[in-house]
């Protein structure tokens, strides 16, 4: 994407949350189609269709989830016209709506979700390592599991040091082999695969289901959308960059949640996915698809880290991107030993993933309205000096969150206006709705400047 001899080399990035000057901006949009396509390519998307089946919901359900919440997709590529109008991550824009202090508490919430992507990357991996192991004969007490978490959590905080430029080369490198292990696993998927007689769940499991699937593709990737993007030119065709992620990633999302799916029905005593593939798949299968797993975990992670360091960098925590990616590391390692010890990876992803929806529904909402009303244009002095708050983002901000999270359904969790609707979980369509809306109608600027 760069496409010189100095962007080839091996070397540390420098660059934080500055904006990205005009002549560094090389590409096209059909290169997001290449790297999300790469980002979604991964294990644990399989692992949400595989946990859709614990939702109880029959097949034909499952499927209309993973197609339904995949289309939030879209909502990612329109929050990735962001990155070529301002050229800058996507919490400095988010800094220049809610205000510099205003975009604090947001900033951190969104390190802590990056960081949860982290946690359950680094659980999967040591998981695969742990089946690896025990398909060899060699059991791992939870002394082995912590050296083996510490040795990944290590080996993967190399590649968000390169930056921006080695991870997409990295990600682009492994879409090939995982693409042809993920059609393998369909393939053996498919050939095992009978419809069970699973009868229908009601509208409160279907609704939750599709609530999850949301949150991890479309929605959960909204803040990472401009970190990518800036580095496409200016003029970059915006149907373009739209269809190029919402097709690039959401379509073979799609696809392997429905792998996902069917390993779900094909394992339904396994606690978790990775766990449950040598007892469902042979080996000759298993154990290169699960070195390869490890591998793509770690890339994936690259990303991960590199997005949560610079949104501390937002957030205005006085580090360096290298410190930042240490201080993720030291965090994700620790929370992932509590995930290890808990022993129920499921009920851990399916609580994270729809908590996670109360801010970044609303916050992805506002994003995408206040980029029409300032017509793609980001003035320096707005990016660079915003006002401390910016209150028709904050006060629309507060409302989306309070509409999603009392329509949020979780094991530990159910809002009142979910009650009212007998379970029903409308907290992804509450949060988009009262968010936008609310930003729409308390925001009178035209097209110029901050929020103020």
């Amino acid at each position: 994407m760069l496409g010189t001899a100095t962007a080839r080399r091996i070397t540390v990035e420098q660059r934080g949350i500055d904006r990205v000057p005009v002549e560094e901006r090389r590409g096209k949009p059909l290169h997001l189609a290449g790297l999300w396509g790469g980002i979604v390519l991964n294990p644990l998307t399989v692992v949400y269709g595989a946990l859709l089946v614990t939702f109880g919901l029959s097949p034909w359900q499952c499927v209309l989830a993973v197609v339904t919440g995949n289309l939030t997709w879209i909502a990612t590529g329109l929050v990735s016209l962001i990155g070529p109008a301002a050229g800058t991550p996507t919490f400095v824009v988010s800094r220049s709506i809610m205000g510099r202090w205003g975009n604090r508490p947001l900033a951190l919430l969104n390190w802590l979700m990056q960081v949860g992507y982290e946690v359950l990357d680094l659980v999967l991996m040591v998981l695969a390592v742990t089946a690896l192991l025990d398909m060899a004969g060699v059991g791992l007490d939870g002394t082995g599991k912590l050296a083996v978490m510490v040795a990944l959590s290590v080996a993967q905080s190399a590649l968000p040091l390169l930056g921006h430029a080695a991870i997409l080369r990295t990600v682009r490198t492994l879409l090939v082999p995982f693409a042809a292990g993920f059609a393998v696993l369909a393939w053996l998927t498919l050939d095992r695969f009978a419809a069970p007689e699973v009868p229908a769940a009601g509208w409160a499991a279907f609704l939750g289901g599709i609530a999850l699937v949301a949150s991890g593709s479309g929605l959960g990737w909204t803040p990472n959308a401009a970190d990518v993007a800036r580095y496409l030119p200016a003029g970059s065709d915006r149907r373009q960059v739209v269809a190029a992620v919402a097709l690039g990633a959401g379509m073979p999302q799609m696809l392997l949640m429905l792998v996902g799916v069917g390993v779900g029905f094909l394992t339904p005593e396994a606690s978790d996915a990775v766990s449950g593939l040598p007892a469902a798949f042979p080996t000759w299968f298993a154990v290169p698809f699960l070195l390869l797993l490890i591998v793509q975990l770690g890339a994936l992670n690259g990303l991960n880290l590199y997005s949560s360091g610079l949104t501390l960098q937002s957030a205005g925590v006085p580090l360096g991107r290298v410190a930042a990616v240490a201080l993720d590391s030291v965090v994700c390692t620790v929370l992932a030993g509590i995930v290890l010890a808990s022993g129920d990876f499921n009920q851990a992803l399916s609580n994270f993933l729809l908590f996670m929806i109360v801010w970044f529904a609303p916050w992805s909402a506002i994003l995408v309205v206040d980029y029409f009303m300032r017509r793609a244009h980001y003035a320096d002095a707005a990016l660079e000096r915003p006002a401390r708050w910016g209150k028709a983002g904050l006060i629309a901000q507060v409302s989306g969150m309070v509409a999603s999270g009392s329509c949020l359904v979780t094991t530990i969790w159910t809002g009142w206006g979910a009650q009212a609707l007998g379970g029903l979980d409308l907290s992804v369509f509450a949060g988009l709705l009262v968010g936008g809306v609310a930003y729409r109608l308390l925001n009178n600027r035209d097209n110029e400047g901050a929020a103020r």
